[in-house]
């Protein structure tokens, strides 16, 4: 029971799935796409496949949501009766809106604040988004919640493959991924995101067949001997590969809490490009 009336508010960046986002009632904050000729916003106006389409005519540029825009949903979250906000955001290794987040959080009155920079992208942020709703719902404090949210940052891990490192490298978020060998030996990164929350190459394989192999090796590892843990497979123009994987995961780790599958968000098509596989690894005990 959530005794102390904590909202719980996430960017469109962190992919948690609709229905979850209904389930425990999460208000979501939209990044932005900018195209030469209009302003779209994630989610909302566009649709990841929009954005695959016109790759070839325009590749866009995305920013964070507008100071106005963030005002009006803190304004909703006080109009309905919440005191304090717990925001979950995407890597600040990899985007600035944890820290714009945070400086208007903080002039926020009426409302006590804490924004999580949860060092992942997409449904690696995703899962510790819905953690958190966890256990808000479980009825912890919101210093509990926090201290304990901070101390599981570690347990979550983001792994993708892209069928091309041409995006990472326009958007400036290629990190610490080596492009150059990659493409020249038709070997296919696995990525993921460091503590700092930069990307870098986990493991480079031949092929994308074997890559995504790779996928579930690293989670293996990952959860070694975990009891309870949950997993997530997002996809970006790879469907059919995207459900390949997911049986992949359910014939492998049968006593999953939970196996999610989604479409990554418009804002993280931007900066991937077609062909994106990717995982989410949330362990819990």
């Amino acid at each position: 029971m959530n005794q102390e009336k904590i909202a719980l508010l996430v960017d469109s960046g962190t992919d948690v799935p609709q229905d979850v986002m209904e389930r425990y009632g999460i208000y979501m904050i939209p990044l932005q796409i900018i195209y030469k000729e209009r302003t779209y916003t994630d989610k909302v106006d566009i649709t990841p496949e929009e954005v695959y389409r016109r790759l070839e005519e325009e590749v866009p540029s995305t920013s964070l949501p507008d100071g106005a825009q963030i005002q009006k949903v803190l304004e909703k979250i006080k109009e309905d009766g919440y005191e304090k906000l717990l925001i979950v955001t995407i890597s600040s290794g990899l985007s600035g809106t944890y820290n714009v987040l945070r400086l208007i959080g903080q002039e926020e009155e009426g409302l006590e604040v804490y924004v999580l920079d949860t060092k992942s992208i997409g449904i690696g942020a995703g899962l510790q988004a819905i953690r958190a709703a966890e256990l808000i719902d479980s009825g912890l404090t919101f210093e509990v919640l926090i201290a304990q949210l901070k101390k599981e940052i570690v347990q979550n891990k983001v792994l993708f493959n892209v069928g091309t490192l041409e995006y990472l490298q326009k958007g400036g978020r290629i990190g610490l991924v080596t492009s150059i060998i990659g493409t020249a030996l038709k070997l296919n990164p696995t990525i993921s995101c460091n503590e700092d929350g930069v990307y870098y190459t986990v493991a480079k394989s031949r092929g994308r067949k074997r890559s995504i192999d790779k996928l579930v090796e690293i989670a293996e590892e990952f959860i070694g001997n975990h009891q309870e843990f949950r997993i997530a497979v997002a996809q970006g123009d790879a469907y059919e590969e995207g459900l390949q994987l997911k049986a992949k995961i359910e014939a492998r780790f049968p006593n999953a809490k939970e196996i999610l599958f989604g479409t990554i968000s418009p804002a993280l098509v931007v900066h991937t490009g077609p062909g994106l596989l990717g995982m989410g690894i949330q362990v819990i005990h």
